[in-house]
């Protein structure tokens, strides 16, 4: 469709041209009855990705958006399509995704009359993990908002935006939106980031903890620099949903848990602790005791005012992580200090009978590009892929911040979208891949070159592991944690996806060498202890 926009313009027109103008041609979508009126002579400089239900259209849309580093649409059906894809919208939330997330609505005209699937209070459904909500007053105001969410949903701290659209809206009258820009970073303090310079320049053992905004915001290169002109340890912050720092390198000291009595037992004997684009701390359970070492002070750099709100002591600097660290950059070098100890090199892992997770991960490693894209969704493997898969590129890295099950695989799709010049695995658990293995569909019907590789250990072995923290004993059952009888193969063959099924540890490399080489939609079952 070729927009004439000098004559009479609908809402439609006027939303194709915004759209083009800000990037966002890819529209993950389900198709429902309420948002058809939508596509009518669908542009064909645009793109329609089908999901098979609404979470796995909203977890491919934020790999996409967190890949691309733009916003990403996506297109949902009244309120039963939002409430199937909640689960990811919250994750979304938590990942930091700019997505703007438009949903159907019954024709104006009838919505008095609680109408067939309308959408009763459209804007609260979505709330409280949206930045912003609307429903437009008129059919002419559906443009405007559309661009006025995009600038929200890109402001950061980053995240999704919600708006609701009566079916009749498209075909209405409206006027073309004019071209804005909108900065979407700010600069820190300059009495706060030269206080936190001064700390940093006289403290002895600085450590630095890094999360995922850094890599968000682009700063891999300026933290590297960073740690080395201090000679600062850096961990990487609790559950953490991206690779903030390479893992190969001389300072790189591992992953702090997300318990406040040993992330203090892990920092112990510094006298500084640098939060860098992460929360200090996220925790999981309850705890006690101070938040940092005994004469250790803390500072924050966050591009979130909520989050450094809460900073439980010390002081935050709310600013883009990159610019915050350019600005410490330009400071004159501090006196040298000594290196710290080096990380303690981990043990290779032998094959067994039964494979262990370690082998598993370690051969994927071996066979895997530092430059491939992982995204992971295997929680009780976490630990281990953190010793046994190590990231040394910004961007190869994307987890979900929110702990919720069935981002990963959709996930894996969009990224895959925004780069189709790398290879994509998916590293999922059995129990992750039933939340949404329609994902599988997406990723061949688009001709995607992702693997999926799935850890099948027939449980929910992250619940039984967390178990003794709530009073469980050894012998204990956990009940809904046994997961037995799946085929991972066979679920792939029916969605027209090669797959393998490796229970022997010497088929295992020979195994990943072929699906990561296939140039197409693979996946790799392994049976692991």
């Amino acid at each position: 469709m070729q927009e004439n926009l000098t004559g009479p313009l609908t809402v439609r027109d006027a939303v194709i041209d915004l759209l083009r103008r800000l990037g966002m041609t890819a529209v993950f979508a389900n198709p429902g009855s309420t948002e058809l009126p939508m596509f009518r002579d669908f542009p064909s400089d645009f793109r329609y990705v089908l999901g098979l239900q609404e979470a796995v259209v909203v977890g491919m849309a934020d790999g996409y958006a967190q890949a691309s580093g733009n916003a990403a649409l996506v297109n949902l059906h009244s309120a039963a399509g939002v409430g199937n894809a909640m689960g990811n919208i919250f994750t979304a939330f938590r990942n930091r995704t700019p997505l703007v997330v438009t949903a159907g609505q019954q024709a104006r005209s009838i919505l008095p009359f609680d109408p067939f699937l309308s959408a009763t209070q459209a804007t609260d459904l979505p709330r409280p993990y949206v930045k912003w909500s609307i429903e437009p007053a008129r059919a002419a105001d559906v443009p405007l908002a559309l661009a006025r969410a995009y600038h929200v949903a890109m402001q950061e701290p980053r995240g999704p935006v919600f708006v609701s659209i009566p079916v009749d809206d498209w075909d209405q009258p409206a006027e073309p939106v004019a071209p804005t820009r909108v900065s979407t970073r700010s600069r820190p303090d300059p009495e706060r980031i030269a206080e936190l310079g001064e700390a940093l320049d006289g403290c002895e053992r600085p450590a630095f903890v890094v999360g995922s905004e850094l890599d968000r915001a682009g700063a891999w290169d300026e933290a590297v620099q960073l740690a080395e002109r201090h000679n600062a340890r850096v961990y990487v912050a609790p559950m953490s949903s991206r690779c903030s720092f390479p893992e190969d390198h001389r300072l790189f000291a591992g992953f702090l848990p997300a318990m406040r009595e040993k992330i203090v037992q892990a920092l112990g004997g510094h006298d500084l602790v640098f939060a860098i684009g992460a929360p200090a701390f996220t925790y999981h359970v309850e705890g006690s005791g101070p938040h940092v070492p005994a004469g250790a002070s803390l500072y924050q750099l966050i591009d979130d005012p909520s989050t450094a709100a809460w900073i439980p002591v010390g002081t935050s600097v709310v600013a883009n992580v990159q610019l915050g660290l350019r600005d410490l950059l330009t400071r004159a070098a501090p006196a040298s200090r000594p290196l710290p100890a080096p990380r303690p090199a981990r043990e290779r892992a032998e094959p067994s009978d039964v494979m262990s997770v370690a082998y598993a991960l370690q051969t994927l490693a071996e066979v895997r590009h530092a430059a491939d894209i992982v995204v992971e969704e295997a929680p009780s493997s976490r630990p281990v892929m953190q010793q046994y898969l190590p990231f040394t590129r910004s961007a190869t890295f994307f987890t979900m911040a929110s702990g919720g099950l069935g981002y990963g695989m959709p996930a894996a799709v969009g990224v895959a979208l925004a780069k189709p010049d790398r290879r994509v695995i998916g590293l999922i658990g059995d129990g992750s891949t039933m939340y949404s293995p329609q994902a599988i569909y997406s990723a061949v019907q688009l001709g995607l070159p992702v693997t999926f590789v799935i850890l099948n250990n027939s449980r929910y072995a992250a619940l039984q592991d967390f178990a003794p923290v709530f009073g469980f004993g050894p012998s204990d059952p956990v009940q809904g944690t046994d997961l037995p009888g799946l085929d991972f193969v066979a679920l792939a063959q029916g969605m027209g996806c090669r797959g393998v099924r490796v229970t022997d540890a010497a088929r295992l490399k020979a195994a990943l060498d072929e699906a990561l080489s296939a140039n197409e939609t693979r996946l790799v079952e392994i049976v692991v202890s």
